[in-house]
């Protein structure tokens, strides 16, 4: 099983680009799934499905479930087969009312969102992507519409070396203060007038009025480019976590069921904890399972039986040795770039990978070619937790854990291996039509 790495890093690209905040990362995998031939299902709605079929459900704005199911599932529940992963990055949200003045300057004011390098976000061209929302027919029926400026808008200019001497032996950034990007140029006697949302209104074509609120993100508008000598590597923003999204959405595509269903799940708010609606740790999959299970008519027994029988393969980034702090990696337990995906295991459970599904994954690999390497952290460092230590005790099925190595995790442009992502994805596709 082999993916040419040049269409695929191209295409990535351009998913990458476009995926500028969770809305639009959801937006566009409905978009994928649908030219597929996926057939989107209400959430709150009752569903009409058959076997054979490919289907996509919308979880609250920015999370989303998706599944192919076998010919034969109705008759034989086979087991299920899932992918999930998070849909949202650490990054800098727009405040309500957020103008601030200060030296003939118009700020936002902003909250940090999960643990985001926060002197990654200075001196670099930004914008901002999300939602707004409208007034509809009935109150309880807003409209929600998708928004991004499309376009280098707001900066976050560093504090000059001869104003801060000490500024190469440690920056400390105060959120509230240092990191308010500047949205205008303003006269000394401006007084605040809802700037931002004038300019939000103007450029939609509607009122101020008709705009009851917001939700957006400020985001890192470079876009994504390969470079090294020999083009080895693929720099960007989002890479925590669009290259889990985006392999697990063209590994559902490109694959078809065996047996059972296959299913992918892109759920939001991981970086913060993953406690909210649309979050790994709520009941919204398992929801969406008791729903698909109810439309295929199996039984609670066969439903049972098809989660315990199953796999889920959590998929997040994984941390790459730093070529100038190698101490900070395990001694042997190391994730290099291109050297293909990464299976990560920790026996405190932050990665609930045990040693069947190693072997399951190892397999795999080996008998489709596909470069993987193991990674744990040093016993000294706790490292991240992903989603699948938070559905591992929600639904009861063998779980592997495994992403790209990745360098600047969490910064606003981050470091990947353009040989990486092929793999990956060859690895969930090998797992979607095993037998």
């Amino acid at each position: 099983m082999t993916f040419s790495s040049k269409p695929m890093l191209d295409d990535f690209c351009t998913f990458l680009n476009q995926a500028v905040s969770p809305y639009h990362t959801v937006e566009l995998a409905c978009r994928r799934l649908t030219a597929a031939g996926f057939t989107e299902l209400p959430l709150s709605q009752p569903w009409q499905i058959q076997p054979g079929g490919r289907y996509y459900v919308r979880c609250f704005d920015t999370a989303l479930a998706a599944f192919a199911i076998a010919p034969q599932a109705q008759q034989q529940a086979g087991s299920f087969r899932l992918a999930a992963c998070h849909t949202d990055w650490p990054g800098l949200r727009v405040k309500p009312n957020p103008e601030q003045v200060a030296a003939g300057c118009c700020k936002l004011n902003i909250e940090p969102y999960g643990g985001a390098i926060y002197a990654s976000w200075l001196d670099r061209p930004l914008s901002i992507a999300g939602v707004i929302t409208r007034k509809g027919e009935r109150p309880l029926a807003p409209q929600i519409q998708l928004f991004d400026w499309g376009e280098p808008l707001l900066t976050i200019p560093n504090v000059a070396i001869h104003l801060n001497r000490e500024i190469n032996n440690g920056l400390k950034l105060n959120p509230a203060v240092d990191l308010l990007p500047l949205l205008s140029s303003v006269s000394p006697d401006w007084l605040k007038t809802d700037l931002l949302l004038q300019h939000l209104a103007q450029r939609l074509g509607l009122e101020k009025t008709d705009i009851l609120d917001y939700d957006l993100y400020v985001y890192n508008a470079e876009p994504a480019c390969v470079l090294g000598l020999e083009k080895e590597f693929l720099s960007a923003p989002r890479l925590d976590n669009q290259s889990s999204v985006y392999a697990c959405l063209q590994g559902l595509i490109n694959s078809q069921p065996r047996q059972g269903v296959n299913g992918i799940v892109l759920c939001d708010n991981e970086e913060v904890g993953s406690r909210s609606k649309q979050g790994a740790d709520s009941a919204t999959l398992k929801l969406v399972l008791e729903k698909l299970r109810l439309s295929l008519g199996w039984t609670q027994a066969q439903y049972l039986d098809a989660l315990s029988s199953g796999l889920l393969l959590s998929l997040d980034v994984a941390h790459a040795v730093h070529p100038n702090h190698s101490e900070l990696s395990d001694s042997s337990c190391q994730a290099l770039l291109n050297q293909g995906c990464v299976i990560k295991r920790n026996y405190s459970q932050r990665y609930p990978t045990d040693a069947r599904g190693n072997a399951i994954a190892e397999a795999l690999c080996q008998a489709h070619g596909i470069a993987c390497q193991k990674f744990m952290n040093r016993a000294d460092q706790a490292g991240g937790s992903t989603l699948g230590a938070l559905l591992s005790p929600l639904l009861p099925m063998r779980c592997i854990d495994a992403g790209v190595p990745l360098l600047a995790m969490h910064s606003a442009r981050e470091l990947m291996g353009t040989q990486d992502l092929p793999a990956l994805l060859a690895l969930i596709t090998a797992l979607f039509e095993a037998d």
